[in-house]
């Protein structure tokens, strides 16, 4: 089943790739890897998920969230490559979550873009992680995604 076709049965479609926000590319390449610059939870050009997870949202809203900020993770990867057959997997995925004082369930928020990626690439979703408490983000954002994937071997 195409990554699409996963998507549709969880009740998603892959979006346009967001513009950055900024002076930057939103992906860069380098050998055989992907560098996949910060992603937010845009949709439409506006972020749908803002404030401090654990004061203005629930960690389940923070979950989706994450959800979002990777969908749009995929629609750069496929908008970079052509598709998801050039991917060869998720490397690393870096979660900063915007979190209120106390709030320590960042790894929980954060397994909303991991839970996608495995249910959509299945094994070529395995990753490296890490998730960081933030207290305030450009655009209020609740999360930022950043990744880095891998492009298969021989594939330019």
């Amino acid at each position: 089943m195409s990554v699409e076709a996963k998507l549709a049965a969880r009740g998603l479609t892959l979006p346009p790739p967001p513009q950055p926000l900024g002076s930057y590319t939103a992906v860069s390449r380098a050998g055989d890897l992907l560098f996949i610059s910060g992603q937010l939870p845009l949709q439409d050009g506006k972020v749908v998920w803002q404030g401090q997870v654990g004061r203005d949202l629930t960690v389940a809203e923070g979950k989706q969230a994450a959800q979002l900020a990777a969908l749009n993770v995929l629609a750069q990867i496929h908008a970079h490559l052509g598709g998801f057959e050039r991917l060869d997997h998720i490397v690393r995925v870096e979660g900063y979550v915007t979190s209120a004082p106390g709030m320590l369930d960042q790894p929980a928020v954060v397994d909303g873009a991991s839970d996608l990626f495995a249910d959509v690439l299945g094994e070529k979703a395995g990753h490296a992680r890490a998730v960081y408490a933030q207290t305030q983000q450009p655009a209020n954002a609740a999360v930022i995604l950043v990744v880095i994937a891998q492009v298969k071997p021989g594939h330019a």
